[in-house]
């Protein structure tokens, strides 16, 4: 009887481990929950090169680029491993994309969306909702640091540098396999500079990520991203009728 008892403490404890660990770790959500408060945003990156990022994996697409990287062009990348990783969200992670998961709930997390550079939502959505109904009520500023101690990221480059900076020689610490073929000796296009990027976002036809548009300063304090101040500066203000996005 005791020997049962023990075993039972033992898997219960497994369990609860299992649980909290993921509850840590975080869910994605898909940019469909996200896109319901940040309008704007989800409506800009959606005419983005990120947000069709799975076009590029396609047979016959981006042909002269994937022959320099000497890839096959006729052959269909979008269920290939080594690819879809950095052309959807939350690739083999909790809540995130899956080759085989059904296209109703596919085509939210196909494409490189908001939760690739913030972090899994499932950590700091209830944050958001709770500081954006205090700032309403008591025009109150949330310390920034509650967004990060509940999960979501700040740095923005060390993010982006995940898919644009993981090629052998790279001369990001972080890089590892599989390696992206799409290196600065394959086309210097590929060359990553990071506040560059952000910076001419919305411009042109390198269009990445989505416009930046006025905040409420819902949130106060560090972390800071750095660039963001000289971003708000000349951010657009969100289309008519719809309150400022909370940050």
């Amino acid at each position: 009887m005791k020997k049962l008892l023990l075993l039972v403490f033992i898997l219960a404890a497994i369990v609860f481990a299992s649980t909290v660990f993921a509850e840590e770790k975080g869910s994605y959500v898909s940019y469909k929950k996200c896109g319901g408060c940040h309008i704007s945003q989800r409506d800009s990156w959606l005419d983005t090169s990120h947000a069709k990022a799975m076009d590029s994996l396609k047979p016959k697409a981006k042909t002269n680029e994937k022959k320099k990287a000497k890839l096959d062009p006729n052959k269909d990348y979008t269920n290939d491993k080594d690819c879809i990783g950095c052309h959807t969200t939350g690739y083999g992670e909790k809540g995130g994309y899956k080759a085989d998961m059904p296209e109703k709930k596919a085509k939210f997390l196909q494409g490189v969306s908001c939760e690739m550079c913030h972090g899994a939502g499932s950590l700091f959505r209830k944050k958001h909702k709770e500081a954006g109904a205090n700032f309403k009520k008591t025009k109150e500023a949330t310390p920034r640091k509650e967004l990060a101690d509940a999960g979501q990221v700040f740095d923005y480059e060390e993010a982006c540098a995940g898919c644009h900076l993981n090629y052998k020689g790279s001369p990001w610490k972080g890089a590892k396999e599989p390696y992206t073929p799409f290196t600065p000796s394959v086309d210097a296009k590929y060359k990553f500079d990071f506040e560059k990027a952000v910076k001419e976002t919305g411009k042109g036809k390198a269009k990445a990520i989505h416009e930046h548009f006025k905040l409420r300063d819902v949130f106060k304090g560090e972390p800071m991203p750095k660039i963001r101040a000289e971003i708000q500066k000349t951010a657009k203000e969100p289309k008519a009728g719809e309150e400022k996005e909370e940050e």
